[in-house]
């Protein structure tokens, strides 16, 4: 990938257009060289408009497949999934969104300048549907970074929804958080890479504004309870950690 000086990272949109829009709007996003998306963009109530979004951004974005935008490509070859928000976005989306998201890549890797190559990917580097949290074991971390080329020192994943940022084994790793869904703390969560330093950043949203935008403009059946437990975010980081736990060390193709 080229050169870039600052660089934007988000994760995890899930189809959630109004939050998208307003962390897109931010300054300092709007005036990044690139924005990078670690996966899981459309699986969710506005999916046909959230992937649009994000693809007019042109040479300005780069898309990492998710484990959800892996799904959404299965999903419209007959498999089945346990969660109905996917089934349904997988089949609002356009032949052409399917064939966007059947050609992402996993992992990305960008050069950015004070950093040197950046990988990019969604659960971890070796497969989109790995857990590791923020305190997961050494061990953990250790195979989680195991296929990592030794050139790169940083690395920022997806997947969890919960913001950090961690030295392992003398590399920065770094999770965004989520836009979409968030854990914890309603509102878009988004990173900031600027010439060798991260900083997590935060966009505040009006809840009810965008809980009532999602119920107006969504075709998605179940829309006003799905944004009522994930824009208002009623599910805490300790609810998070709770069901990743049991999930950490153990990737689902690696």
């Amino acid at each position: 990938m080229v050169d870039a000086q600052r660089v934007v990272v988000l994760s995890d949109v899930h189809g959630v257009l109004p939050v998208l829009e307003a962390v897109l709007a931010e300054p300092d996003v709007a005036g990044a060289d690139l924005v990078v998306v670690t996966g899981d963009h459309t699986a969710g109530p506005m999916p046909v408009e959230t992937l649009d979004a994000l693809t007019s951004l042109g040479d300005r974005i780069v898309l990492v497949r998710g484990n959800a935008d892996r799904e959404a490509v299965a999903i419209r070859s007959g498999a089945d999934s346990a969660h109905p928000e996917s089934l349904w976005a997988a089949h609002a989306l356009r032949e052409d969104q399917i064939a966007v998201l059947a050609g992402l890549p996993h992992p990305v890797t960008v050069d950015i300048a004070g950093f040197g190559p950046v990988l990019f990917c969604h659960g971890s580097p070796r497969d989109d549907d790995e857990v590791v949290l923020v305190d997961s074991p050494v061990p953990a971390w250790q195979n989680a970074l195991s296929t990592v080329p030794d050139e790169v020192g940083t690395v920022a994943c997806g997947h969890t929804h919960m913001p950090f940022v961690r030295l392992v084994d003398r590399r920065l790793v770094l999770n965004p958080g989520s836009v979409g869904m968030p854990y914890g703390r309603t509102g878009g969560a988004w990173a900031l890479l600027d010439h060798g330093q991260v900083s997590l950043r935060h966009t505040e949203i009006d809840v009810d504004a965008v809980c009532a935008r999602i119920i107006a403009e969504s075709e998605y059946p179940d829309r006003a309870a799905w944004a009522d437990e994930y824009v208002r975010s009623r599910n805490s980081d300790l609810d998070a950690l709770t069901a990743f736990t049991p999930r950490v060390g153990n990737p689902s193709t690696a």
